[in-house]
């Protein structure tokens, strides 16, 4: 038997690079052993790290072919369990004769003819490398503790009921790093930049497959991104509900055909606020195709929650999905709009395809973090709320940040100097030279030059946008780049200013709406998005 490296020379080998898995489409024009030493020489001569083959026979063809390390599988369809990759003992011994270094296998947790752990040690009786498949952290941990060199995010999202998602499980490549274990990151990563992304939370190497050696594939996601230009849907209706105001606007794609706009009155109610947008958008029945409502506060399983009641008084757990759908007969997505708006400018503005925490500092403060092309919604929708961060007061007391640096912050600043202006008369007279404004609006800038060196610290985005009214005014942003210069380079964020403005938000809620009824619709495949992946909404 020839000298296999150890796990953890093999480890090293693969650091920081790329595995393509050349596993052509079963019953396709490539589906020979041929073809696959073609694509594993192909990818060899571009400089993969090691090759993922499917089948005893195409691994010792690609063995005989190529001097780069081969991951082997077999896949098989069996009537008494789901499990699909290496099931047998006799694979194992099959994939290990035939030149495999590395032996991958199911490990899920799911009804199996052959214990995880025989196959682990026949692996290693073979002088061969374990790498378990994965579908969570606690099978991650369980295969590990058995005795599995490598871990493989590869079943995340094929174990669940319904169509996989269409974006990579980054999360669970960061959880399975922290076990210890090398971590590969495959499944969906049809794109460098996601790939680069698996890289930053910790994988070892990235595995690659449909995106490089499935021609089918690539073709037919094409076809139907021309297909859909060549025969644009209907727009989405966007709704955005704010502390003052509620916009209305027909969307597609990253242009707003129509806009209206009704004040909020927050004596009214969410069931008024809700009927008012209805109204607003009357005359437009039956030319939209779904409803995206972005709106202040927090949205959890389709209920809304005030977060701050001073922004908009929203009644606990309001059943925003099902009351819309109720309004206008369309499916329904409801989120935060700081995150929409965030969203909106990773897609479309100031932070395109880079991440990003956006800040809307306006009357309140909101914010939104796309990270690694996921929105981050949190456990409970919370992700992003900047402006809810506790600022000390004094020893027994503290305020939100957004009490202290939002629009009605500034506003209560200025009548607590004797002055009857909101933000924007504060913003003019500062413009004209007075020096209570200034004051006022400085003190808000060091507050919000206080918290954001924290926030780069934890979430390190490439770009922190700025938006709202507040944010936008002139000069704000060269004022709070001034007061971050104190900070070390490593803490201090490289700011933008927001180029969507107020359609931020309805831009966002929109694609978001699209990318969820694409999923839906085309459930079989897993294409790229144009450059941008689709956040769990």
């Amino acid at each position: 038997m020839t000298s296999q490296p150890s796990a953890t020379a093999l480890t090293e080998s693969l650091r920081g690079g790329l595995v393509v898995s050349c596993q052509p489409v079963p019953g396709g024009p490539f589906d020979d052993p041929e073809s696959v030493v073609r694509f594993a020489l192909a990818a060899q001569n571009a400089g993969a790290s090691a090759l993922r083959i499917e089948g005893a026979a195409n691994v010792a063809a690609v063995a005989a072919a190529c001097s780069i390390p081969i991951i082997g599988l077999v896949k098989r369809d069996l009537t008494e369990t789901p499990l699909r990759i290496t099931p047998w003992v006799e694979d194992v011994i099959a994939l290990a004769e035939a030149g495999a270094v590395i032996v991958a296998f199911d490990a899920t947790d799911r009804p199996r003819p052959v214990a995880i752990g025989t196959l682990i040690e026949t692996i290693h009786a073979r002088g061969r490398i374990a790498m378990a498949d994965i579908a969570t952290i606690a099978e991650a941990r369980n295969a590990s503790a058995l005795g599995a060199d490598l871990i493989g995010t590869t079943m995340s999202g094929y174990t669940d009921v319904g169509p996989p998602p269409r974006t990579p499980d980054i999360r669970l490549v960061r959880e399975a790093f922290g076990l210890g274990k090398p971590v590969l990151a495959e499944g969906r990563y049809n794109e460098p930049r996601l790939a680069a992304a698996a890289i930053r939370a910790g994988a070892i190497a990235v595995v690659v497959g449909s995106a490089i050696t499935r021609p089918e594939h690539i073709t037919q996601w094409f076809v139907d991104a021309i297909a859909a230009e060549a025969t644009p849907q209907k727009p989405v209706l966007a709704i955005d509900i704010g502390g003052t105001k509620t916009a209305v606007a027909l969307v597609r794609g990253d242009r707003i055909i129509e806009r209206r706009q009704v004040p909020t009155r927050p004596a009214d109610g969410a069931e008024v606020w809700l009927s008012a947008a209805a109204d607003a958008a009357r005359d437009w029945r039956g030319q939209y195709r779904g409803v995206a409502a972005a709106v202040t506060g927090l949205v959890r399983e389709g209920r809304w929650t005030a977060v701050n009641p001073a922004t908009l008084p929203v009644p606990e757990d309001f059943p925003i999905v099902s009351r819309l759908a109720e309004q206008f007969g369309q499916p329904v997505l409801a989120l935060n709009d700081a995150q929409a708006a965030a969203w909106g400018e990773y897609c479309f503005g100031a932070g395109q395809g880079r991440d990003l925490l956006f800040l809307t500092i306006s009357s309140g403060i909101g914010g939104g973090a796309v990270v690694g092309g996921q929105l981050l919604r949190g456990a409970g929708g919370l992700a992003g709320h900047v402006g809810q961060i506790p600022v000390p007061a004094s020893v027994n007391r503290h305020h939100r940040l957004e009490d202290l640096a939002s629009g009605f912050a500034i506003a209560t600043a200025a009548r607590a100097a004797g002055q009857d202006a909101d933000a924007k008369a504060v913003f003019a007279a500062m413009a004209a030279g007075e020096t209570w404004a200034e004051r006022i609006v400085d003190a808000a800038v060091e507050h919000l030059a206080l918290a954001l060196p924290g926030l780069q610290a934890l979430l390190d985005p490439q770009v922190i946008v700025i938006g709202g009214g507040v944010g936008l005014a002139t000069g704000f942003v060269p004022r709070l780049e001034a007061a971050l210069s104190r900070f070390p380079s490593a803490l201090r964020p490289s700011l933008a200013l927001a180029r969507l403005g107020a359609d931020a938000g309805l831009l966002g809620a929109a694609d978001l709406l699209d990318r969820r009824t694409h999923l839906e619709s085309h459930a079989t495949t897993l294409p790229p998005a144009a450059g941008l992946a689709a956040p769990d909404v």
